[in-house]
């Protein structure tokens, strides 16, 4: 792929050299901004439609008919006002994360009574010389990416203004240009999109049968000859012979130590296990205060016990503290194996085995497993060799599929890459693209 021809000055430090022919423009000047004011609640005299919500716009790359949306009502002035038409550009103008706003998705037909709802903002071009399509990659590029996360407001949660929006700095090409580049980029970014979704399918594939050989090896052992009892408990169902079965507080101890003073690593449950948390740039939830949290020592257990539906469990490998609210529990017992029993554990949570032992509010993310109830849950007990030997396995298989997922991450991430850098590439003219569509 070329440059163009000539350039010449933008004017705008970050933008450089643009090609010649093409114009530094204000948003206010090639497009109106709505913000909307529509939100969830249906009332009786108004006119019932569709809402288009964050989630709609946050996860799709277009707003179309074949959508599913939500039921809300408006007014006929908001319905006027912001029923979604062919060519409208709908971005997210809040966010926990500032460089995670003006998320765009892109309408490419009329949707008359699908209505712009609350956290959004509709762009609209004002006139036949600006393209919507177009406009749509230019919030994709990084220096549009940049500057909206520069301007937003806030401390935990960011907003977008309508004058920070209308002030943003865009790029006009010829009109014709502006198409070019928007059938370019959708096509090219398309290929690209189809690539990362089969490396997608392949992790999710992976996962699921890791979860599957989990599931078995730690129920049913390694022998597929072994005879088999009826454990009593329901979850397990059928296990080996030659096993025990156990309350889980007969095998570990809870431990609850606070750290009482400052400087230790922070530790993060996570579904890949216990890292340590980077602190750095204030990622997550940040506690001000890290001498309340508990200490973890290596060979330690340690839950999130709090969302039974995407939380972990893992031994950690690290000494540091984690929040309090988590559960920290230690072996109690010398012929348990550490690693069987983690798989065990880990099989909580995959097939929803704490969940349903779980208490509060699913709705909020807090269900969570009572210590009454986390002490008397029932785990397959073998001899201490067997339960090596299960985790051994368990371990090397694992460590296989690992790496084929280390591999598809990082090629997702490559494909991520080269896509932004694409995008960015063509709406800032570094590429010509007008006789590649």
């Amino acid at each position: 792929m070329k440059p163009y021809p000539k350039y010449r000055d933008s004017g705008v430090e970050w933008l450089g050299q643009i090609p010649e022919g093409w114009e530094v423009k204000k948003l206010k000047y090639l497009a109106s901004c709505f913000p909307s004011n529509v939100d969830k609640k249906s009332k009786e005299d108004e006119e019932q439609v569709k809402l288009c919500n964050y989630t709609d716009v946050y996860y799709n790359e277009k707003i179309d008919s074949k959508m599913e949306f939500m039921i809300a009502t408006c007014t006929p002035e908001q319905k006027a006002k912001f029923s979604l038409k062919k060519g409208d550009v709908i971005i997210t103008k809040d966010s926990e994360d500032p460089n995670d706003i003006a998320v765009p998705a892109f309408v490419p037909e009329d949707l008359n009574n699908v209505i712009c709802g609350y956290h959004l903002a509709m762009i609209r071009a004002i006139n036949t010389k600006n393209d919507g399509f177009y406009l749509n990659w230019m919030f994709k590029s990084r220096y549009a990416r940049s500057f909206f996360a520069t301007v937003s407001n806030g401390l935990t949660r960011y907003g977008l203004g309508t004058y920070a929006i209308n002030n943003a700095t865009f790029l006009a090409p010829p009109l014709a240009e502006q198409k070019a580049i928007a059938t370019f980029l959708d096509r090219e970014t398309t290929k690209i999109d189809t690539l990362i979704a089969k490396q997608e399918q392949l992790i999710a594939l992976l996962e699921e049968k890791r979860q599957a050989l989990i599931s078995h090896a730690v129920t049913n052992g390694l022998d597929p000859k072994a005879t088999m009892k009826d454990s009593r408990v329901d979850w397990l169902g059928d296990i080996p012979e030659g096993w025990e079965v156990k309350k889980l507080k007969y095998l570990f101890k809870i431990k609850k130590r606070i750290a009482g003073k400052l400087g230790y690593q922070i530790l993060s449950i996570t579904q890949r296990g216990i890292r340590i948390k980077d602190i750095s740039n204030n990622e997550g939830q940040i506690s001000m205060d890290y001498s309340k949290y508990q200490l973890v020592y290596p060979g330690d257990f340690a839950m999130n016990h709090m969302d039974l539906l995407t939380g972990s469990v893992d031994i950690s490998k690290f000494e540091g503290v984690t929040s309090p609210d988590y559960r920290v529990f230690v072996l109690s017992d010398k012929h348990s194996y550490p690693e069987f029993f983690k798989y065990v554990l880990l099989r909580g949570y995959t097939d929803r085995i704490f969940y349903n032992f779980g208490q509060g509010s699913s709705q909020l993310g807090r269900w969570r497993l009572p210590t009454e109830q986390f002490e008397a849950f029932m785990l397959p007990f073998p001899k201490f060799e067997e339960q090596k030997r299960i985790a051994d396995f368990i371990n090397m298989k694992l460590e296989k599929s690992n790496l084929v997922i280390k591999k598809s991450t990082l090629a997702i991430e490559h494909l991520k890459e080269k896509r932004s850098a694409l995008i960015s590439s063509v709406v800032t003219g570094k590429i010509d693209v007008r006789e590649l569509v």
